[in-house]
């Protein structure tokens, strides 16, 4: 069961692109410098202790992270952990839907989705090692 009675938690934009940043293995360093000249270690640190990240810069790391907008938008971990949960809770009801003769069949794989996910995120990683390779080469 969702609990919808919840308090309107903040989320935490700041937070969410540095979550999103570590699980891709993106280095801080690395975003600053496809952030462009303007940007440091230093700086990327600081934005990820931000609440609240302006709009054309959450727009600028989404796209560098190859991620929707809405990701670090609107992630929120309790509630990602609420709907596992939820989630594994729910396996009880199908194994009763079942016996019952009542069949769940998900419209998709969770697997499926993680194996999805985990394939993207080794691509970023390759493609992020051959830009700094690059990068090297070109000093």
């Amino acid at each position: 069961m969702i609990h919808t009675d919840m308090p309107n938690k903040k989320i935490h934009q700041g937070r969410n692109i540095k979550r999103f940043r570590e699980m891709l293995g993106i280095k801080q360093d690395a975003l600053a410098y496809e952030l462009g000249e303007d940007w440091n270690q230093k700086k990327i640190s600081l934005l990820e202790q931000k609440e609240s990240v302006e709009k054309d810069i959450l727009e600028q790391v989404a796209k560098i992270l190859k991620l929707p907008i809405e990701a670090i938008e609107n992630f929120d971990e309790e509630q990602a952990v609420n709907v596992i949960a939820n989630t594994y809770s729910f396996q009880d009801f199908k194994d009763n839907a079942v016996a019952s003769g009542f069949s769940y069949q998900p419209s998709f794989n969770p697997i499926d989705k993680m194996v999805d996910l985990y394939e993207r995120m080794l691509q970023q990683q390759k493609e992020m090692i051959e830009k700094l390779e690059k990068l090297i080469e070109g000093k």
